[in-house]
C-alpha cells in the first residue's frame, strides 16, 4: 500500500513539475521566440488616384497625381500614371499623400498590452489603431518596454495577424545605480522595480546590453538623467553609459538617452549617445554653446513637447525654455525626429505635438523631415522607406487637409498604408475594386 501511495505521489510531483515548466515556458520563453521575424510579402496591386503628393520634404509637390503599388513596392508615381484595371483603388478626393510617418518615441507599457501573445487580433487592432495607425504611423520606436510584449506584437504584425506598424524596440532601459525614476516607483510593484537593470559598473552595463540585444532589442535606451524625485535628477556615471553605448554601436545599433537636465545630457553627449529621447526639461546650463556641442556630436533629438505640457505643467515659464531649446537646436543644424511618448502618455492625439513644434518655429517641411526622412536615415533604412519614390516600400499616409496650410493637418489622417496594405482607414474613406 505504501509503495502504491509513494508511486502516486511521485507521479503527482512529476505532473506538477511538468506543469510548472510549461507555465514558465509560455510566460517567459514562448513570447520572445523569433525576435526578428521577416515581414510577410504583400501581393496584389493598390492604386491611389488624384491626390496631391509630397514625395519628400525637399521635392516640389505633385498635383492631381496617382500612385501605383505592386506587391508592396511603389511601381509608379505621377500625374499621368495610368491605373491598372486589376487595382484596388483608394478614392480620397482632395487628399494629401506623404511617406508613412515615424513615431520615434513610444512605449507598450500600459496594462492592456500585457497579454499581447494571447489577446484577440480584433482587440489589439483596435488598440493599435487608437494609439498609432490612426495617427499615420507606419514605423514606431519603442523606447523601452517588456520584450515579451513588443516582440509578440512585432511577430503578430509581421505575420499578417495584426494590422500594425513596424516596431523597433529597446527592450529594457538601463538606469543609474539606485536610479529608478520616481514615477515608476509609484506605479510598478516592488518585484518589477527590482528587475529593472541598474548597472553599477561598466562591465555590468556591457553585459546587460549584450543580453538585451541577444534577446531581440534593436536599440539601446539609457536613463542618463533619471528623476529619482520630483525636481531631483540623478545622472548615470559616464563610464557606465559609455560601456553600454559601445556595445550598441558594435552591433550596429543606435543609442537613445533620457537626459532630463544638463548633467544627464552631458553624460549622453560624452558617452556617444545618438538620440536624445526628450528635450531636456530642466534648462539650467543648456545654453547656445552647449546646444552647438550636441550638434557637433551629430546627436538627434525627439522633443516630445506635448508630453511635457500634458504630464508636467502647462505653465509658460516651464514650457517656453523647452521650446527655445528645440528652436535653437534646429537652427544650429541639429536633426529632430517626431515622437510623442505615447504609452507613457495615455492621450494619443498628435495635435498638441504639432502645436508645440509650431511654437518652436518649425514649419511644414521641417516637420515632414521629422516624420519621414530623418528617422529613416538614423535607422539606416532610407533606401527602402521615408520618401514616395519608385522602388521604395509603400509606407504611405493620406491626409484630409494640407499641412502646408497648417501643420496640425498632419494629424488629419484618412488612410495609413504599410507595405502596400491598408492598415487603417477612417469610415469616410472609400476603397474601390476595379
Amino acid at each position: 500500500m505504501n509503495r502504491i501511495l509513494s508511486s502516486r505521489a511521485v507521479r503527482v510531483e512529476l505532473a506538477l513539475l511538468v506543469l510548472v515548466i510549461a507555465v514558465l515556458y509560455f510566460a517567459i520563453l514562448w513570447p520572445v521566440r523569433d525576435p526578428h521575424p521577416k515581414p510577410q510579402p504583400s501581393h496584389g496591386v493598390l492604386a491611389i488616384r488624384d491626390v496631391k503628393i509630397y514625395p519628400s520634404p525637399d521635392a516640389p509637390p505633385l498635383e492631381h497625381a496617382n500612385v501605383v503599388v505592386r506587391d508592396g513596392l511603389i511601381e509608379a508615381v505621377g500625374p499621368e500614371v495610368p491605373i491598372p484595371p486589376e487595382a484596388h483603388v483608394l478614392s480620397c478626393q482632395g487628399c494629401i499623400l506623404t511617406a508613412g510617418f515615424w513615431n520615434a518615441h513610444v512605449h507598450f507599457t500600459e496594462e492592456k498590452w500585457s497579454y499581447a501573445p494571447w489577446t484577440s487580433a480584433a482587440k489589439l487592432n483596435n488598440q493599435l489603431a487608437d494609439m498609432l495607425t490612426s495617427r499615420g504611423f507606419t514605423t514606431v520606436v519603442d523606447a523601452s518596454s517588456d520584450l515579451r510584449v513588443t516582440l509578440s506584437l512585432r511577430r503578430r504584425i509581421e505575420s499578417g495577424d495584426l494590422a500594425g506598424p513596424a516596431i523597433y524596440t529597446a527592450g529594457s532601459g538601463l538606469y543609474p545605480p539606485n536610479g529608478i525614476p520616481y514615477y515608476l516607483k509609484n506605479s510598478l510593484p516592488f518585484l518589477a522595480q527590482w528587475l529593472l537593470p541598474q548597472p553599477s559598473t561598466p562591465e555590468d552595463a556591457a553585459r546587460l546590453e549584450e543580453r538585451n540585444i541577444g534577446r531581440g532589442a534593436d536599440l539601446l535606451k539609457l536613463f542618463t538623467g533619471s528623476y529619482v524625485e520630483r525636481g531631483k535628477v540623478l545622472p548615470m556615471p559616464e563610464p557606465i553609459a559609455r560601456a553600454a553605448v559601445e556595445v550598441a554601436h558594435k552591433h550596429g545599433q543606435i543609442a537613445y538617452s533620457h537626459p532630463s537636465d544638463f548633467a544627464g545630457t552631458k553624460v549622453a553627449r560624452d558617452s556617444g549617445v545618438d538620440v536624445l529621447a526628450h528635450a531636456p526639461d530642466s534648462p539650467d546650463g543648456i545654453d547656445e554653446a552647449f546646444l552647438r556641442s550636441l550638434v557637433e556630436h551629430h546627436m538627434a533629438m525627439v522633443p516630445t513637447l506635448k508630453m511635457f505640457s500634458t504630464t508636467v505643467s502647462k505653465k509658460p515659464a516651464y514650457l517656453l525654455p523647452i521650446y527655445a531649446e528645440v528652436r535653437q537646436f534646429h537652427q544650429f543644424g541639429g536633426q529632430l525626429m517626431f515622437g510623442t511618448d505615447v504609452g507613457y502618455m495615455t492621450d494619443y492625439s498628435t495635435d498638441g505635438e504639432f502645436d508645440g513644434l509650431k511654437l518652436s518655429a518649425l514649419g511644414m517641411t521641417d516637420i515632414l523631415r521629422m516624420l519621414t526622412t530623418v528617422p529613416s536615415e538614423r535607422f539606416g533604412v532610407i533606401k527602402e522607406r521615408g520618401t514616395v519614390e519608385v522602388g521604395k516600400r509603400a509606407d504611405l499616409v493620406l491626409l484630409e487637409a494640407d499641412p502646408s496650410v497648417d501643420v496640425v493637418n498632419f494629424s488629419r489622417v484618412r488612410f495609413t498604408v504599410r507595405n502596400g496594405r491598408v492598415i487603417y482607414q477612417r469610415s469616410s474613406g472609400i476603397v474601390e475594386q476595379k
